[in-house]
Formats: C-alpha cells, sequence, structure tokens
C-alpha cells in the first residue's frame, strides 16, 4: 500500500511511510527516506519504522564459539515466544514482521561492552563488518540465542508496481538502478 506523499502530523520528522508485504502476508511499515523517479518509474529509499533485530545461535565450545544467524522460519516460531518475553523485560515488543524482525519501544543506550562485530563475507568479497547492539540472550532446549539490533540502518529499495503496491527491488532491479540511486543520494548529500 502507498500512502499519501503529503506530511503525515506525528513526532517524526519523516514525511510519510509505506507499507511492505511478504509472501506471507506480513506488514513492514516505512518511513520514505528518499524517492527517485527513472523513467516514468518511482523508486523509494524505506527505512522500517520499528527497529529490526537478528537473533542468532551461539554454537561451538567457549573459545571457538560461532554466532548462526537463525534464518529458518520454522525455529523462528519455536523461539519467538521466548524471544519476545525477554524483550518484554526492556519494554520492547517483538514483532515478526516481512522480510525483518523488528521491536517496537526504545532501544537501550549504546553500550561498547555489549557490541558484536559480525564479519561477513560474501562469494569472495569482503563485506564491511557489521555492528550488533545486544539487546537480550536466552536459552530454548538448551541452545543458547542472542538477539542483537544492528547499529546501521536497515534500508530497502523498493517502487510501487502497475497494481499500486510497493515491491522490493529484485537483485538485478537493485543492480540496474544502484548507480541511479547512488548519484541521486550523493548529490543531496553534497
Amino acid at each position: 500500500m502507498y500512502s499519501s506523499p503529503f506530511p503525515e502530523e506525528n513526532d517524526n520528522a519523516h514525511a510519510s511511510s509505506i507499507t511492505l508485504m511478504d509472501e506471507k502476508e506480513r506488514s513492514l511499515e516505512c518511513y520514505i527516506e528518499h524517492s527517485l523517479s527513472v523513467d516514468g518509474q518511482e523508486y523509494f529509499l524505506l527505512l522500517p519504522v520499528d527497529s529490526p533485530v537478528e537473533i542468532f545461535a551461539w554454537q561451538g565450545e567457549d573459545d571457538e564459539e560461532e554466532a548462526i544467524l537463525v534464518e529458518d522460519d520454522e525455529i523462528i516460531e519455536q523461539i519467538f515466544t521466548t524471544a519476545q518475553a525477554v524483550l518484554s523485560e526492556q519494554n520492547l515488543v517483538l514483532k515478526n514482521t516481512a522480510y525483518a524482525l523488528t521491536v517496537s519501544g526504545e532501544l537501550p543506550p549504546v553500550e561498547e561492552s555489549e557490541l558484536f562485530t559480525l564479519e561477513i563475507e560474501d562469494e569472495g568479497e569482503d563485506l564491511e563488518p557489521e555492528q550488533l547492539q545486544l539487546l537480550a540472550s536466552f536459552y530454548h532446549d538448551e541452545q543458547e540465542y542472542a538477539i542483537y539490533t544492528p547499529l546501521d540502518p536497515l534500508l530497502f529499495f523498493a517502487r510501487i508496481s502497475k497494481s499500486g503496491k510497493a515491491e522490493l527491488l529484485s537483485p538485478d532491479e537493485f543492480r540496474q538502478v544502484q548507480p541511479l540511486l547512488e548519484e541521486h543520494l550523493f548529490n543531496e548529500v553534497e
């Protein structure tokens, strides 16, 4: 769904929002950070309204522990209630939203001791390490899990389909418009 391009009156400085839907009909409410029209097609840079979180399972021995991102929907379903309960102790509400788990509520201040750096490798390419802030940890069936939120914003690129719904760009579409988006955003920063 695409909402009005006119600013909404709320406490946020963001003008308007778009709701992304996934194939399971889950929604993700996003602020429109930037929009760009290319050859009559409107593209949007979106920032989720709520804070994204990632759940990791810790595996291995103490000195060789490794954090494995939990992406399996079945496992997320099994641990969701427990994760929700531990986050509610911090007045955070865990939501199973489209494309990413999110929490609503005020995140705790960033503490250096609670940061985790995730080294990401992508087919031989070294990507920038991602800094994550620990929000909570818990056990489920003797497996240790930890819930983190990225320090860098999670951004989505979308377009409005012919049916009027917001759709995420496919990797191929993103590669095609990425230079235009970067040029547009870079020009705005200058």
